[in-house]
């Protein structure tokens, strides 16, 4: 009995170890600008850490920065996490400016690539311009006017606009808060945000901006292997020597959202939106095109909300998109047409000119769309209009106005040929054989026929 008592409490003490041993590491991408859909993934991945009691959360990094709310709320994920985050720039030449500064500020360990870089961290207002409030032109002439007068200094307000001010300061203090929170350069990480400041990898670990530089995942597990850590108000021992690197993938909502928020996908989707409804509105019962045309401006739409969009800059889309509508109803010689295109391109440009570093839009994207727009739209009012001038195809009104021959000679009833098909005919005038006739009435069953065209003399001569 104590034998089987000692060997099952070896094994449990086996397999103990073994999990032990066998620690996870979770491995998050931050790859291009900072959104909301990046904002959802990386906060699901570290609840989904927390869940699986993970070692340590390595977020890799490479972008260009973001919009301020999105990284925000990141920061607040991997301050509230129970397990350890490092931020990793990687890899070679990559890059975490703006936004992915102050992530990899916030985060427990701060760790970058060779051969990458990170700062520029000066916050962009929506409509595109620095925040940083800028110095008076005058200033280097006053100055040097009170050295010579070596007269006493009158108190200046700060330079810039009391919002500039505001959003510079406000940054600042949060980016001087982050770096303080695990003891590094916080000086440096204000002249990130002043003066757009940048380090590489190596000048960043001189400046106690971040603790490693690590080739790969492999080199930085090594290197954090024993790091003791502050987490919340926990002290945390790493232990990854042997752990397992599980990378985790976001779900298809998010994988949806970060599809579609971006500004040339919502460009398409408005575009198809709309020439959904346009067609489905000029040939009814349809179904399929305004199926498809309400479903992509809902995603257009819910795309618009989190990105950030200049609505003047909308305006003119739907103005350029209605000018060249008209063009192929009332044609002006491109009149319309041309002022349609400019409109569509400068609204592309402003509904999207945020200057936020991934939320940019491309020039030659928005005048190649914008031709082919021009041209579908006008092919399609032109082919729409075709249509409804030809008028009835079946029918009674097809019949009417119609052109047959007659198939023998006959005065009162008849036969003719009309449409690939034989009809009886009835005329008031007699019609001879192979001669053209038109259709003025129809009666049941039998068409009104009259000559399409009178025979000349020589021809009535001969006839009678």
């Amino acid at each position: 009995m104590k034998s089987i008592v000692a060997i099952t409490a070896l094994i449990l003490t086996f397999f103990a170890a073994e999990a032990h041993a066998e620690g996870k590491v979770i491995v998050l991408e931050i790859k291009g600008g900072i959104g909301v859909a990046t904002a959802d993934y990386v906060i699901s991945g570290i609840e989904h850490a927390e869940e699986a009691g993970a070692e340590l959360v390595i977020i890799d990094m490479d972008t260009p920065g973001g919009l301020m709310a999105p990284m925000r709320d990141i920061i607040q994920a991997i301050l509230g996490s129970s397990v350890p985050v490092a931020s990793y720039v990687t890899p070679e030449g990559a890059r975490a400016d703006s936004a992915g500064t102050y992530i990899l500020l916030a985060s427990h360990i701060a760790a970058m690539a060779p051969t990458t870089h990170l700062g520029a961290a000066t916050p962009v207002s929506l409509t595109g311009d620095d925040a940083t409030p800028s110095e008076p032109a005058d200033e280097a002439d006053d100055q040097e006017a009170d050295e010579e007068n070596e007269a006493e200094p009158e108190p200046q307000s700060q330079p810039g606009t009391s919002m500039e001010r505001k959003v510079l300061n406000d940054a600042v203090a949060y980016i001087r808060s982050l770096a303080e929170r695990h003891g590094r350069n916080a000086d440096w990480a204000e002249r990130a945000v002043r003066d757009a400041a940048t380090l590489t990898a190596k000048d960043a670990l001189e400046e106690n901006v971040i603790e490693f530089i690590a080739a790969d995942h492999s080199e930085l597990l090594q290197l954090v292997d024993g790091l003791e850590l502050e987490v919340g108000s926990d002290s945390v021992t790493l232990a990854t020597s042997s752990i397992i690197i599980e990378k985790y993938e976001p779900n298809w909502r998010i994988k949806i959202l970060s599809a579609i928020a971006n500004p040339e996908i919502v460009l398409l989707l408005g575009l198809i939106g709309l020439y959904g409804l346009m067609y489905e509105g000029w040939n009814p019962g349809a179904i399929v095109p305004g199926v498809v045309g309400v479903i992509c401006l809902l995603l257009a739409a819910y795309a618009l909300q989190v990105l950030p969009v200049n609505y003047a800059g909308l305006a003119l889309i739907i103005v350029g998109l209605a000018l060249m509508t008209a063009e192929a109803f009332a044609p002006s010689f491109g009149a319309l047409g041309l002022g349609g295109i400019a409109a569509f391109v400068f609204g592309s440009i402003m509904m999207f000119d945020s200057g936020i570093p991934g939320f940019g839009i491309s020039l030659t994207f928005v005048i190649a769309i914008a031709i082919v727009t021009a041209l579908f739209i006008i092919w399609l009012v032109s082919f729409v209009l075709k249509l409804r001038r030809r008028g009835a195809v079946s029918g009674r009104g097809s019949i009417i106005g119609g052109v047959g021959t007659a198939m023998a000679d006959f005065s009162g009833n008849g036969r003719i040929w009309l449409e690939g098909e034989e009809w009886a005919a009835r005329s008031r005038v007699k019609i001879t054989k192979d001669q053209e006739v038109v259709v003025t009435d129809l009666v049941g069953l039998v068409l009104e026929v009259e000559p399409l065209s009178e025979p000349d003399a020589g021809d009535a001569q001969l006839q009678t």
